[in-house]
């Protein structure tokens, strides 16, 4: 029963399955693609994983890839793992190619087999899935958070194993914050992200992203608008709930990200008029204050 629970491939590390998927037959040596077990696999010879995140494949998108596999084939092999009992393959990554080749009517694919276990094969999945070029903020987002909840990874590790900064993670995953329908009116195209990101903190973001539909405000007109808006508001007394009312969406979004990394609660206020200001790290125990200074000492080392 203990040995159902070992994560292998995990244990090489995110960027070990990273490698994996960006494989590419032309940039691989002939050792290495023998080592990585790449075979030539008939198509009615693999299977979809059921449990494939992605469900949306449209006509078109396949219809286009497809033209392109008949032109030029296939660049990158599927990644596969055998089926207990059978001469099948599941699917890991590449349903898509899959489901193009068969338009194109290939008959055999280029295959890496790789012994994934169920988790990783989940984890894999969602990793090729957040490579799409074509993924809206939203879908994005979600697997980021699902890598995050399920596997452990920090922001840090994802941002690094997908070149990606790690405020754009950051941001993205304040999106999933919004509204259900905001959420939709991102997933379709109706919001850009940056609009979004605006209206994250405002009392009522559903009403405010429709009357920037209707009006076809710039991302700066949102900013301004979700500013205004907040000032109309009651105000908590005292400075402080001023000055965290009139903050805009940049701020924020700072204020996120460092909260994020720090897992503490982050304030940043500027002095009006100039480029001073304060940040405020708020600890809640005396193991967090050390950890807190663990940090910035690494920091003052680098």
């Amino acid at each position: 029963m203990e040995k159902k629970h070992e994560r292998r491939g995990l244990g090489r590390g995110l960027s070990a399955l990273m490698s994996d998927i960006n494989l590419a037959p032309e940039n691989v040596g002939e050792a290495q693609a023998s080592k990585r077990q790449e075979l030539l696999i008939a198509v009615e010879k693999l299977v979809p994983n059921p449990n494939q995140p992605r469900r949306d494949f449209t006509r078109e998108a396949l219809e286009s890839l497809a033209a392109s596999i008949k032109q030029k084939g296939i660049l990158q092999p599927l990644i596969v793992r055998p089926i207990a009992g059978s001469d099948t393959y599941e699917i890991v990554a590449g349903e898509r190619r899959w489901r193009a080749a068969q338009i194109a009517q290939l008959h055999k694919l280029p295959a890496i087999v790789r012994n994934f276990d169920d988790t990783e094969v989940l984890e894999v999945a969602i990793i090729e899935n957040i490579q799409r070029a074509d993924l809206n903020a939203i879908e994005e987002a979600a697997g980021f958070r699902q890598l995050m909840d399920r596997f452990g990874h920090t922001q840090e590790k994802i941002a690094e194993a997908l070149s990606k900064s790690r405020s754009h993670i950051a941001n993205l995953l304040r999106l999933l914050n919004l509204p259900g329908d905001v959420q939709g009116l991102i997933r379709d195209g109706s919001l850009t992200a940056g609009h979004a990101r605006a209206l994250i903190n405002t009392t009522d973001p559903s009403s405010l992203a429709k009357t920037i539909i209707e009006k076809g405000l710039s991302v700066r007109e949102t900013e301004k608008l979700a500013r205004e808006t907040s000032t109309t508001r009651p105000r908590p007394k005292g400075a402080a709930g001023h000055a965290r009312s009139e903050k805009d969406a940049d701020t924020r979004a700072l204020e996120a990200d460092l909260a994020a990394n720090l897992r503490m609660a982050v304030s940043i206020n500027h002095e009006p008029g100039g480029e001073r200001g304060t940040l405020s790290i708020r600890y809640n125990t005396l193991d967090d204050l050390d950890n807190l200074c663990r940090t910035l000492s690494q920091m003052d080392r680098e």
